[in-house]
């Protein structure tokens, strides 16, 4: 594993564990070169995933990508790392786990908006406005209404 700081090949395990919902190994790493320590995961791959735009192009579904949108979401919120990665990994292992084929955006951003949900209502509402694509206040005054009936 190449250290984030130096570029260093040569890094050391210092530290595994599984993480809390036992689908990764969390790792401390420390560089042999600049002494910088970082976290890495590991986890299981249960089959390659393809992502079905809305434009009808077809891309590599990316993980990073995914939890690049969530901390977006979630960003100066007071949320614990752990059950972060484990709304990420959650949404993975349901991809993974649909039939074969293509997995639309639509249905990602879905999983999302549910996930979210039960983490942090403001965190759903920040994603909701980018996914459902908010134009003006009254978009979220009418989202806001629906979430406070139910029906959202």
């Amino acid at each position: 594993m190449r250290c984030p700081y130096c570029s260093n090949a040569d890094t050391q395990v210092k530290d595994s564990r599984p993480s809390e919902d036992g689908t990764s190994i969390r790792r401390r790493r420390v560089c042999s070169d600049c002494g910088g320590r970082f976290t890495t995961f590991e986890r299981v791959q249960l089959r390659e995933l393809t992502v079905l735009k809305k434009s009808g192009k077809k891309v590599p579904f990316d993980r990073d990508k995914l939890a690049r949108s969530i901390q977006t979401a979630i960003r100066k919120r007071d949320l614990d790392p752990e059950r972060v990665e484990r709304l990420i990994s959650g949404i993975v292992r349901q991809l993974e786990s649909q039939v074969e084929g293509d997995i639309s955006s639509d249905e990602i951003g879905h999983l999302v908006m549910e996930g979210l949900k039960q983490v942090d209502e403001v965190a759903y509402v920040r994603f909701a406005s980018v996914y459902r694509d908010f134009k003006e206040a009254k978009d979220f005054e009418g989202f806001l209404s629906k979430l406070r009936r139910g029906e959202n």
